[in-house]
């Protein structure tokens, strides 16, 4: 089981394990779906945009790939 500690603030980090599971990377949104008592953690899944046909490109969407396309 992966744990996190809850802050005075009611904030947590998402534990590493959990970010790569997900493959979630910052700027990244996440849905909560509360069933009972339990919480399901998902990456929101991305909208597809009119103004936008390279939105739901996700094969370049890395860190890596920000810092190497990022100035162009």
């Amino acid at each position: 089981m992966i744990t996190s500690k809850l802050t005075s603030k009611a904030q947590t980090t998402i534990p590493q394990p959990v970010r790569s599971a997900l493959h979630l990377v910052e700027g990244d949104h996440i849905e909560y779906k509360i069933e009972g008592e339990k919480v399901i953690l998902v990456k929101h899944a991305a909208e597809i945009s009119g103004d936008n046909p390279f939105a739901t490109f996700e094969e370049w969407n890395s860190e890596a790939d920000r810092r190497a396309y990022g100035d162009l």
